[in-house]
């Protein structure tokens, strides 16, 4: 095992990776099942696809042979991709509830006064760091139900006014992410509510496998996108991290899509919520915890305990892990925001910018040939990210681009 140790970043290798195509794990993403979430997603009426952005001037200055961004600050109207697991977990639950199969059902189906009446009004409850509440917040209001959500201790006031306007209960807790969850659990089980969390446990499973099929249809959008644009599929992934639901979902499309020659994934997480770090550094590759206050402006990835089936993906197809203090990100969001001339600009937030500020740590601040042989970066290389959120936080994004907050040191 291989760790390396820096100023600004921390790295493992995988020991427990594995090439092997794992049928029993890939099956819940295979093309033809997210081709129908997919489906589902599109028929609301706001439904877009996001740009897939190429960056080509910045590629060339990093030595690389390609970097594509796609940029979910699109999504939907509500800045960030959470949304896409929310709706059409939502959307699982209520078609099962009627005992319908979801490929015949639309959005507008799903709020025909008919549906309505037949469902009652229900009522979803769940722990966020602002983005996956305000999706969940956002698709029980859209479908006419009611949602209540919890944010952990430290959650930005914006964010919360935010899920509020989407017609949710929102309050912030003094718990951390992990502690609200459960609090979240406990709340639904005495009220009978239904619980949407993408972290999965022992008896319950169903709805977080949706949030990460929702997810994976971002996967397919961005193969769909590469191959009209006569792109060439990507060499390497690089994945933010919280529970590890976006990073399982999106790992798993590409693996199960690129079947004969699949992307190197690459995990990327806060310093003060590593658990996917910590678990592959571990001498047996177990699941490990990380508790207390985790102080990171990457709110949506402070997460200390990971979702079973995803780390059940990240720890057989993850080829190594990076544990990133908060200047990786705010570099990566000042790259975004002030680009080359002639490449695309991108508003990128806290969580969604770390890891192109790992990308060009790697490739202009460091100089570090155990982690380029591991993960085979080199000028071939090319590279897919995913700005998973624009500026959640308008005051917050203007202090980190405008002020300089977080400088390198």
């Amino acid at each position: 095992m291989q760790e390396t140790v820096q100023t600004d970043i921390k790295w493992t290798e995988n020991k427990f990776y594995s090439a092997e195509y794992n049928e029993d794990e890939l099956l819940f993403f295979q093309n033809k099942d997210i081709e129908k979430v997919h489906n589902f997603q599109k028929t609301h009426r706001s439904y877009t696809k996001t740009p897939l952005f190429q960056l080509k001037h910045l590629a060339d200055y990093l030595n690389v042979a390609d970097i594509r961004v796609k940029d979910e600050s699109y999504r939907f109207g509500l800045n960030a991709f959470k949304v896409m697991g929310g709706i059409y977990a939502v959307a699982m639950y209520l078609a099962n509830r009627l005992g319908e199969r979801i490929e015949n059902l639309s959005f507008e189906r799903l709020q025909s006064p008919q549906v309505r009446e037949k469902l009652g009004e229900l009522t979803f409850i769940s722990a966020t760091d602002g983005n996956h509440g305000r999706g969940v917040a956002w698709a029980a209001r859209e479908l006419g139900h009611k949602s209540i959500i919890y944010m952990p201790k430290g959650s930005s006031l914006q964010r919360l006014n935010a899920i509020r306007n989407e017609g949710a209960k929102a309050d912030i807790t003094e718990l951390n992410y992990d502690d609200s969850v459960r609090m979240c659990a406990k709340l639904a089980y005495e009220n009978d509510w239904i619980m949407v969390q993408d972290t999965a446990w022992e008896g319950y499973d169903d709805i977080p496998l949706w949030i990460m099929q929702g997810y994976a249809s971002m996967g397919k959008e961005i193969v769909e996108q590469i191959e009209e644009s006569g792109g060439q599929p990507p060499t390497h992934i690089f994945l933010q991290a919280g529970v590890g639901s976006f990073a399982g979902s999106i790992a798993a499309y590409m693996v199960q899509y690129y079947r004969d020659n699949p992307p190197i994934i690459i995990v990327v997480e806060p310093d003060k919520a590593n658990c996917y770090y910590q678990s592959f550094l571990s001498k047996e590759g177990n699941r490990e915890i990380v508790t207390g206050e985790m102080n990171t402006i990457m709110a949506g990835l402070a997460c200390g305990e990971p979702n079973t089936r995803a780390f059940r993906l990240l720890r057989q197809y993850a080829k190594s892990a990076f544990s990133c203090n908060d200047t990786i990100t705010a570099l990566g969001m000042r790259i975004y925001g002030n680009p080359l001339k002639g490449d695309p600009r991108i508003i990128s937030g806290e969580s969604g910018a770390v890891t192109l500020g790992l990308v060009y740590y790697l490739r202009k601040l460091t100089e570090n040939n155990q982690i380029y042989q591991n993960i085979s970066l080199d000028s071939h290389s090319r590279i897919l990210l995913i700005s998973t959120e624009g500026d959640t936080d308008p005051l917050h994004y203007q202090k980190v681009v405008w002020e300089g907050h977080y400088p390198n040191k």
